[in-house]
């Protein structure tokens, strides 16, 4: 007997800075470009802790 099994893909979001994918459990956090406001900039709770810096693909801006 063969069971189906059911798979969800689930697409995470990814850190600005390291670009790893960001977890729901994990401290992470996620906030509008401080310059242009278009921008969802992604921070991982490591790049956070670090103060990692990261650059927005908008406009370029860089922040720790």
């Amino acid at each position: 007997m063969v069971e189906s099994v059911n798979t969800l893909n689930i697409a995470l979001p990814l850190c600005t800075s390291c670009r790893t994918p960001i977890i729901p459990s994990e401290k992470g956090t996620k906030f509008f470009c401080p310059k242009c406001n278009t921008v969802i900039i992604w921070r991982c709770s490591r790049c956070r802790k670090t103060g990692t810096l990261y650059r927005c693909p908008n406009c370029g801006f860089e922040g720790p």
